[in-house]
């Protein structure tokens, strides 16, 4: 059982909550489309060239340190859970949500995981917003602290709530979003967002397309304020103490004015450009940066650190690859230009990188052409102080309301919960290099993945993909079941 805070209690001990028993396309004539899709092996390849750059210590990969979990996963405790018939999983954050994905991940868990996999070693946490509303937040700074420690974590997904939520839910206040504070928490880099492909299926793209997403900056930490009539002044005070610079200096003469302030940090951009261009090297793509430079001027830095990383520590491999023409170079696109692009290079093969909000509504068109959400991974990578990366894998999609709102009155349901495994799988297999038992873990989160697709490619998926005569939400999880 578990605490409203997510700690472990003892059997039988009583919270005040409900118990939950967790046991080519490329259009551009400098580039030809290489053959090599690895996309596999490609985290572990491309962590080894991150790492290989010895100049850059932030990146640098401390091996696990011991700490409390050390002992899990020795030779006796591999053995021991062998003799029980389950895998042992290694140490990891768990996540719970709620609404239509929550119900969805809780019998996944009970018919697909329990039944397999011994996950004493794994950290639940409810994330709920009611329960953030109890916890005052305490349940969210747990979240943080345990994924910074453990390294791996799997989160369903969660609600940020609106003014109509506070009240439906008795909410004391709207809480802001989890996302965007376990991306302060572990210095985030980078959101990578990809196509997921079903050897035998046709879905919107036939290769994979790779998309990084800045995961620090723009929009989401704005501040701002209602005004009228008046001057509006943009200062910046140095923290050396240095003179201070009016960043802007305006007169508003409407009545009715919203003005706002944020920043886009890049220290870490140098960071995100060699996970990205390492991804697609690794999967035989060609990448491209997109930004709106042209008018957004403060965009420029963007494009000139990914392009500087490119051009001296990357381009010489893309072009002994086969993968770009030598002599050529690395395409900027508009993001307006990024926008027809995912519509119209539906052979797939390509990746793209830009800021934070671009990353935020191009991925989200790249879902609806890939067939549904439901087909798109998100993958969070931030770094803690000592050089170690933090991976948190989720769905790209929400909670779903609708679908759970239907389900509430009786109607059947169908919902793609491929997403939202893959993001599990990839949390257990991260835990499992991070920890140890990536020889038992890694082949039965494989075949887990092999048992999803077969169905899919026999027409026992989800409605989504195979139309009216597809099994429903809990149809799905019961074939997958009996076939594992």
């Amino acid at each position: 059982a578990w605490s409203s805070r997510g700690r472990r209690i003892a059997p039988g001990a009583t919270t005040g909550e409900p118990s939950r028993d967790f046991g080519t396309p490329i259009d551009e004539p400098t580039h030809t489309q290489g053959d090599r899709h690895k996309g596999e092996m490609a985290s572990k390849n491309v962590l080894r060239r991150i790492f290989s750059n010895a100049g850059s210590r932030l990146l640098q990969c401390a091996a696990p340190r011991p700490g409390k979990h050390s002992q899990l996963l020795t030779a006796r405790g591999m053995a021991a859970a062998s003799a029980g018939g389950k895998i042992q999983a290694a140490p990891m954050v768990y996540v719970a949500g709620e609404e239509m994905t929550r119900y969805t991940m809780d019998r996944i868990l009970e018919r697909w995981i329990k039944p397999h996999v011994d996950t004493s070693a794994w950290e639940f946490f409810d994330l709920r917003a009611k329960n953030r509303d109890d916890t005052e937040d305490q349940v969210l700074r747990d979240v943080i602290s345990a994924g910074a420690r453990l390294k791996a974590i799997f989160k369903e997904p969660t609600i940020t709530p609106t003014a109509d939520q506070v009240k439906r839910l008795g909410l004391k206040k709207a809480w802001g979003s989890p996302n965007g504070a376990m991306r302060r928490g572990w210095n985030g880099i980078t959101i990578s967002r990809d196509t997921i492909h079903i050897d035998g299926v046709e879905l919107g793209y036939k290769k994979p397309v790779f998309f990084e997403r800045h995961a620090v900056g723009g929009e989401y930490s704005a501040g701002y304020k209602i005004v009228g009539k008046g001057k509006l002044t943009t200062t910046f005070v140095p923290e050396d103490g240095g003179e201070p610079i009016v960043v802007d200096d305006r007169k508003i003469t409407d009545d009715l004015n919203a003005v706002v302030a944020y920043h886009n940090p890049l220290d870490n951009v140098t960071h995100l450009a060699r996970i990205f261009f390492g991804r697609c090297l690794d999967a035989g793509i060609v990448p491209y940066v997109v930004t709106k430079k042209t008018v957004f001027k403060w965009q420029e830095p963007f494009w000139e650190s990914m392009k500087t990383v490119f051009d001296a520590e990357f381009k010489q491999q893309f072009y002994d690859s086969g993968i770009m023409k030598p002599g050529s170079e690395l395409v900027h696109l508009l993001s307006d230009a990024a926008t027809m692009k995912l519509v119209v290079w539906t052979d797939g093969g390509f990746g793209m990188a830009a800021h934070n909000y671009d990353g935020d509504v191009l991925t989200d068109e790249l879902a609806q052409v890939h067939k549904s959400p439901g087909f798109i991974t998100s993958n969070l990578v931030g770094v803690d102080d000592n050089g170690t990366l933090i991976k948190e894998f989720e769905a790209s999609h929400g909670t779903v309301t609708d679908m759970d709102e239907a389900r509430l009155r009786g109607e059947e349901t169908s919902l793609n919960p491929l997403g939202m495994v893959e993001g599990l799988i990839g949390a257990m297999n991260h835990a499992a290099d991070v920890h140890g038992g990536s020889s038992s873990v890694h082949p039965w989160t494989g075949k887990l993945r092999a048992v999803i697709h077969k169905l899919f490619r026999e027409g026992r998926g989800t409605r989504d993909l195979c139309g009216a005569g597809g099994l429903t939400t809990e149809q799905f999880i019961d074939a997958v079941a009996e076939e594992l």
